[in-house]
């Protein structure tokens, strides 16, 4: 598996030094960050990225990362990616953190590091999900921002992969259906695809935005959930075979689960044709 680095304006090395010791970062998880699908060598829907980069940014208190920068180091990886490779499908990683601090919480006036990977990786077509022990805090200082402080995803998504899974899905703290640990769910019910909405502190996801409005556009039944709709307990309806789900995200696209918690679940009508329209919008439409 091929892996193109790039770090404050040069290529790097897999296994080279790039970033300080004491880059905020590392110490305290202090960035933001944002991945893109790569489809034949180019970043889908990387306008709409950028935008949540600088939102995710503005709301830890970072000044708004230099998009041309960044796009600098898009085009650097990608470049060297399709050099090496050709034909290149996978996945793109842009990380900004505040730069060099001290150790403790408190920032310091420092130039902020940008960091773009990208890596071939195939998509699986469906996904193997369980239900998280842990909430979402949909009061969080950070809810609905991309940052780098991924902890207690890291644990959520190792518990789901000890159960069988690929995938966690969270409650929040009022028992609401919240998010995947890096995807947005989506139940299928009385012919409806239904979404939570994101004062369930959820991210607003860019494929799930995608879903909404390309549904739209095509007459499927897709919405946001109305208030209270969408209790932690309906993932009860999905194993007992009253509703189905699916997952997105930019590792994703349009994702069915076909097992949930040990049980095997059927995939949608609504979802699998939520699925067929964004693989087809998905490379005709790069920057949407």
């Amino acid at each position: 598996m091929s892996l193109v680095i790039w770090a404050d304006g040069r290529l790097v090395g897999q296994g080279e030094a790039a970033l300080s010791a004491v880059d905020h970062g590392i110490t305290v998880g202090d960035g933001v960050f944002e991945t893109c699908t790569v489809f034949d060598g180019r970043a889908f829907a990387l306008t709409r990225h950028l935008r949540r980069l600088a939102r995710s940014a503005q709301g830890l208190g970072l000044a708004a990362p230099d998009e041309q920068k960044v796009r600098d180091g898009v085009d650097a990886v990608l470049a060297e990616a399709v050099q090496a490779g050709g034909r290149f499908d996978g996945r793109l990683r842009i990380t900004v953190t505040a730069g060099v601090g001290p150790l403790g919480s408190g920032r310091i006036e420092a130039p902020q590091t940008v960091v773009v990977a990208v890596q071939d990786s195939a998509m699986a077509p469906t996904s193997r999900s369980a239900r998280s022990p842990w909430p979402r805090n949909e009061r969080s200082a950070v809810a609905g921002l991309k940052t780098t402080s991924y902890a207690e995803n890291v644990v959520a998504l190792a518990d789901a992969v000890g159960k069988g899974g690929d995938e966690s899905i969270l409650p929040n703290t009022v028992g609401d259906l919240c998010e995947g640990t890096g995807s947005n769910v989506f139940v299928e019910r009385d012919g409806e695809l239904v979404t939570p909405t994101l004062d369930a502190g959820c991210l607003a996801g860019i494929t799930r935005a995608l879903v909404l409005e390309w549904a739209a556009e095509e007459g499927l039944p897709v919405r946001e959930a109305k208030e209270g709709e969408l209790p932690f307990t309906v993932l009860d309806e999905v194993t007992q075979g009253k509703a189905q789900l699916a997952l997105t995200s930019s590792g994703r696209n349009v994702q069915p689960v076909v097992w949930l918690d040990g049980a095997d679940v059927a995939v949608g009508e609504v979802s699998r044709a939520a699925r067929e329209l964004f693989e087809r919008n998905c490379r005709e439409r790069l920057d949407p």
